[in-house]
């Protein structure tokens, strides 16, 4: 049956918009109607309508304020650094991990695996045993990367002696901080442990950190990372779980850099193969940029808009500009995905990882509908794609103009997370990501999707609503 076309009094084609009911949209899909499904629901009852809080302050207003400063961000790639001497704070027994603040005893396998390959890969011990041992001893101080303007991919953990990039928000002068992206597999970043992870791991210190930090010194404007951020939603990638076009646009920007000051052909040979081999080099990029973006945005009397997202592998936390020093948190989920050759949804670990900093940002998940590719890694299908990026302005204050989506026309992505709207409208924030064995030292074994936990949002709206 040809495609039917439903058109207006003016014999333009409309296009059918299903809320909610399954049902309605099988029967459009039967006659070979083009529809899109949004998963809208009537307004949770109870929930009080928040506008004005008690001191006078218009809500919306407050939240305005928020995402211009998020809009006006222009994150940079300005130079490299070892943590301990880049990272404000940062000290030698230091170890920073994803998501909320969180105690040895109550890590997950992965982060706890990637804890212990850090400490070995610093030298501080010799052996899994003797890491964990030390580990556990009270000598090692963990704190979450997010409270030193730090992101890290899943187990996000960052020791004294890993390079990291620095990302300068040039119109509000703040900087943020994150490590190089190893790739997919067995790798530190999903607690992967042994001779392998460590020997890339020094391979990275010693000789793609130097090249790339002696072409970044040459480039006195740095690489305009949110530019190429704009320029992949417009070739296929959402920047989190889909950099392949965002990691081609780095290499092409930085490759003159690399070739001028580069002394040894095998040496940038061997970079070149390693960034271009690695579709998810440029996550550890969009990641910074995001949190660069966002910081900020934090403490704006009387706003609802989110500012920080992340999870550990066993609690999933959120923060809201209001209340830039609070987290507020709930058991993080499984994810339902796609995995590797050999495993399965009984050897994953709960959400785990920094990356969903993209999502507040106004890219990766809310980003979808420019990555229907994406799909074909993390599971579902280009129609859901597109229904989740839709889904998202429903939930979010504005649009983000320098974050645009062709197949929407050029819209702009969704941008800010209000907890009002997500209470009023019971739609959770949707999120990809990678999966995590849950034992320490397997590595990654997959992607998938899933919905932010509820409570998370509840407790910040029940604590929002003291100051209405």
């Amino acid at each position: 049956m040809a495609e039917r076309k439903i058109q207006d009094l003016f014999g333009k084609p409309i296009e059918v918009v299903n809320l909610g009911l399954q049902g309605f949209i099988e029967s459009m899909k039967e006659q070979n109607v083009p529809v899109v499904d949004v998963d809208w629901r009537p307004p949770k009852e109870g929930i009080r309508h928040l506008r004005v809080t008690k001191t006078g302050i218009s809500i919306d207003e407050a939240n305005d304020r928020v995402v211009e400063i998020i809009k006006k961000a222009r994150p940079v790639l300005v130079g490299m650094g070892m943590a301990i001497d880049t990272i404000p704070g940062y000290k030698p027994n230091l170890i920073l991990h994803a998501g909320p603040p969180i105690t040895w005893d109550r890590m997950c396998g992965p982060t706890r695996g990637a804890v212990m390959g850090a400490l070995i890969y610093e030298g501080l011990a010799k052996d899994e045993k003797e890491a964990e041992q030390l580990a556990a001893s009270g000598k090692i101080e963990f704190a979450p990367c997010h409270h030193y303007h730090t992101v890290g991919p899943m187990a996000g953990v960052v020791s004294a002696h890993m390079p990291v990039f620095i990302i300068e928000n040039k119109a509000f002068g703040n900087k943020a901080y994150c490590t190089m992206n190893e790739g997919l597999g067995k790798v530190l970043r999903f607690g992967g442990m042994g001779p392998d992870v460590y020997a890339k791991l020094h391979w990275m210190t010693d000789v793609l950190y130097p090249t790339l930090q002696r072409a970044l010194a040459t480039l006195p404007d740095g690489v305009d990372i949110k530019a190429l951020i704009a320029q992949a939603l417009h070739m296929g990638d959402e920047c989190h779980n889909r950099n392949r076009a965002a990691t081609s646009l780095f290499l092409r920007a930085i490759a003159p850099a690399l070739a001028r000051t580069n002394t040894d052909n095998e040496t940038l040979a061997k970079v070149i193969e390693f960034i271009d081999k690695n579709d998810h080099f440029f996550l550890n990029l969009s990641m910074p940029a995001g949190k660069a973006a966002l910081e900020p945005a934090e403490g704006i009397e009387g706003s609802s808009i989110m500012t920080t997202m992340a999870r550990n592998g066993t609690d999933f936390g959120i923060k809201i500009s209001a209340f830039p020093d609070k987290w507020f948190t709930a058991p993080a989920p499984m994810v339902e995905g796609l995995y590797f050759p050999g495993f399965s949804e009984a050897d994953a670990n709960p959400d785990i990882g920094d990356s969903t900093i993209t999502e507040t940002a106004g890219y990766g998940g809310v980003a979808m509908a420019a990555a229907p590719a994406i799909v074909k890694f993390v599971g579902g299908t280009p129609d859901m794609a597109i229904e989740s990026t839709l889904e998202a302005y429903e939930i979010t204050h504005s649009e983000h103009e320098g974050f645009t989506i062709p197949v929407l026309n050029f819209r702009g992505t969704p941008l800010g997370f209000d907890v009002r709207k997500i209470m009023e409208t019971g739609i959770m924030p949707k999120i990809n990501t990678g999966i995590a064995h849950k034992d320490p030292g397997v590595g990654g074994i997959g992607a998938g999707i899933l919905r932010a936990p509820e409570k998370v949002f509840k407790d910040a709206f029940e604590e929002f609503s003291k100051l209405c």
